[in-house]
């Protein structure tokens, strides 16, 4: 997929993208994008030569940091700063240290994971397009079928959103062996969907799936931390989530997780809502079918 500038996303949102967007910037770039995160106030006030000296950079890379980050130009991204910097005077409680120690007491570890994943949720949902969102939606909506592809912890989101579409009646696999994914992937064609769940953006074996049902003509999306990764090749829609931190205790398949399901129930409701008429009986079947297991 070849990124298009949109809407400049708010101000609040540009912290969210600086820290999805800094892991695939240039250096040069990614000091840019670190000086106004960190600093939006001061920045602000900066005239384009006076940013590029406070970084050590270029003119230019200032220019093509502020159209990465989604804004025209340098005078955009300077308003945005304005308002994100007026936002943080006006009482919001600092960033807290999410760091997990060792010997970290419980209650802290509780209460640094709980802040990281509210974080997480928050980014995502500010650098999600929805125009994007609502096209995948649609895809997924009219779809003869739907498969979905991930491997390790994305293997379990791909897992939970299959089994959404299937108890409103959709047809949907889930498919976390490379092989059975590419195989099932031959038979996908024009009025299918196939969904590649990948953090990195670089998983081969989630890759591979996805192109070729890309060019069997599936519709194709990809659900990714990295909107520059080589997913995005095969993609027709990209839905972008979040790029915590990544810890000791706390790895990368734990912080993209709770971004890709935030995504997936995204996807899910608005399925269900475009649905409804045969969606909301479906789920009441499926939840009367279960019912007595669950009867004490």
């Amino acid at each position: 997929m070849v990124g298009t500038l949109g809407t400049p996303p708010a101000p609040a949102a540009l912290a969210a993208k600086v820290r999805t967007l800094g892991p695939s910037m240039t250096r040069s770039m990614q000091r840019v994008a670190e000086a106004v995160a960190g600093d939006p106030a001061g920045c602000a006030a900066l005239t384009v030569t006076g940013l590029a000296e406070l970084t050590g950079t270029s003119e230019a890379t200032v220019v093509r940091t502020a159209r990465l980050l989604g804004y025209p130009g340098y005078r955009d991204l300077r308003l945005a700063l304005a308002g994100l910097a007026a936002q943080q005077q006006s009482g919001r409680a600092p960033a807290i240290t999410t760091d997990i120690a060792v010997d970290d007491p419980i209650a802290d570890v509780v209460a640094k994971l709980a802040y990281d994943e509210q974080q997480t949720l928050a980014d995502t949902a500010a650098g999600l397009d929805t125009v994007q969102l609502g096209a995948a939606v649609t895809a997924l909506t009219g779809a003869r079928r739907t498969d979905v592809y991930g491997v390790g912890a994305s293997g379990l989101v791909a897992q939970d959103l299959t089994q959404k579409l299937l108890r409103i009646g959709l047809m949907a696999h889930a498919h976390s062996d490379p092989h059975l994914a590419v195989t099932n992937a031959v038979q996908l064609r024009a009025g299918d969907v196939a969904i590649a769940i990948t953090h990195s953006g670089s998983t081969g074996d989630v890759i591979e799936p996805l192109r070729v049902a890309f060019e069997r003509g599936a519709t194709t999306v990809a659900i990714t931390g990295r909107p520059d990764g080589p997913v995005t090749q095969y993609a027709d829609h990209v839905l972008t989530t979040s790029t915590a931190r990544e810890s000791e205790l706390r790895p990368a398949a734990m912080s993209s997780r709770t971004g890709q399901l935030l995504v997936v129930d995204c996807l899910f409701v608005g399925v269900a809502q475009r649905t409804y008429e045969t969606a909301a009986p479906a789920l009441s079947a499926s939840y009367e079918a279960l019912a007595h297991r669950h009867r004490s």
